[in-house]
């Protein structure tokens, strides 16, 4: 990603790939009219199944998109706010009790346990309690064990292929971690749908409930067990990674922690999202986070259409493949002066180039379906914390420093320590 920074707006990354960060080209690529198919990359990242994320089927793609964004649109998620915010202030209460026993809280366990049960109980109906127990449970760590082995099959798929018919332990047990996780979606699909049906009325709003009491006419079970998995996927380290560089980046600068806990002191006491879409400085904050450490900055991949294009000046024959990424197109010097420095205040008088250049997800008609819950948990939890800890700053307990925050991107962006240590000033 580097590369592109140096040299120039379209870079040639392999016989048959081209990687471009100019903003117009960028726009056509991921235009919402489809052109620029999905490369076979997503087939490889998410083998063996089919969901909105992964799909190469345009129609597929199309069918799903209408049934599902309905219930992740502004109006609808206001049903399940409560749940989100309950989620909030149970990991805003865990910290407490860390701080107070431990000297420290850290903020990126929390944060993680926290969007994990909030995914998966919009997902299944019920949250695997991460939170309340305080430790990932076994359909997480396969889930993260899978994600971890995602970008070698991406990279490399027909050797993966081969390796899984070798009979060797880490291969068997991969296998059945992936089993693990078909089998308890299944259950939970299943359980839900049996209590849409018996309690109706009763039954908590989820981002699939119109979708079974819909029944034939939405999707099929094993079609909704893809979706809440890939939304668990999706929903969990992408969320708690921007909280985490938000939290530490704040306490960080004290300049911008007092002007962001004046304006949220502001609030009444029982403030809701709606309170919140509109503040200046919490919104910079959230935006700038977003720029500078977007959870998937890495490529995304698409292919010319067979006509070919003409893209930054060059003609790109058909069936390419052209990436985009984050990394370079929020980094751009000419766009964001200072560019790896975290600055809310450039917001203030965000230009439309500024905004034009930010594509933290993903843009077109592929963009994250679930964008508008993803700002709804960023707002809420970063109002409430700052709230809670108007005097939080970095610790230097256990070892803590600037190393273990150090990006180590991915597929997506995490933290080199895998931990973000926050205490009371």
């Amino acid at each position: 990603m580097d590369s592109q920074l140096e040299g120039g707006p379209v870079v040639r990354v392999g016989p048959h790939e081209v990687d471009i960060s100019d903003i117009t080209a960028v726009k056509e690529i991921h235009r919402v009219k489809d052109g620029y198919r999905k490369a076979p990359f997503y087939q490889n990242l998410v083998p063996n199944t089919n969901n909105l994320f992964n799909t190469l089927d345009l129609e597929y793609h199309r069918h799903h998109r209408r049934l599902l964004s309905s219930p992740l649109s502004e109006s609808s998620l206001k049903s399940v706010e409560p749940t989100v915010d309950d989620y909030v202030k149970t990991a805003i209460a865990s910290m407490k009790r860390e701080m107070d026993e431990r000297g420290t809280a850290d903020v990126a366990k929390f944060w993680l346990f926290m969007a994990t049960d909030i995914i998966v109980e919009l997902s299944f109906g019920e949250s695997f309690g991460i939170l309340k127990h305080g430790k990932k449970n076994q359909y997480i760590k396969d889930l993260e064990g899978l994600a971890a082995k995602g970008s070698i099959r991406s990279t490399f798929p027909t050797l993966t292929t081969i390796a899984t018919k070798l009979p060797l332990p880490i291969f068997k047990e991969t296998a059945a971690a992936a089993q693990r996780i078909r089998d308890y979606s299944a259950e939970a699909v299943a359980r839900y749908k049996r209590y849409v049906a018996n309690n109706p009325a009763a039954a908590k709003p989820t981002l699939f409930k119109k979708l079974f009491e819909a029944g034939e006419a939405g999707l099929s079970d094993e079609e909704i067990r893809a979706e809440a998995h890939a939304y668990i996927v999706a929903g969990s380290d992408t969320t708690a990674t921007t909280l985490t560089y938000l939290v530490y980046s704040v306490c960080c600068r004290g300049d911008v922690r007092q002007k962001l806990v004046k304006e949220l002191m502001e609030l009444p006491d029982d403030f809701g999202h709606s309170d919140l879409r509109d503040l200046l400085h919490l919104n910079n904050v959230i935006d700038e986070t977003l720029r500078l450490y977007a959870a998937a900055p890495s490529a995304l991949l698409r292919v010319v259409p067979a006509r070919g294009a003409h893209l930054a000046g060059y003609f790109i024959p058909g069936d390419t493949v052209v990436s985009t990424q984050a990394w370079t197109l929020h980094r751009d010097p000419d766009v964001f002066p200072n560019p790896e420095t975290w600055d809310p205040a450039r917001w203030e008088k965000g230009s439309k180039l500024m905004h034009d250049a930010v594509m933290p997800f993903g843009g077109g008609s592929r963009v994250c379906i679930g964008k508008h819950l993803a700002r709804m948990e960023l707002r809420l939890v970063t109002a409430r914390f700052f709230r809670a800890f108007p005097n939080a700053c970095v610790s230097s307990i256990e070892g803590m420093s600037q190393d273990d925050m150090e990006l180590r991107a991915y597929f997506l962006l995490t933290p080199k320590g895998g931990r973000c240590l926050i205490q009371l000033d």
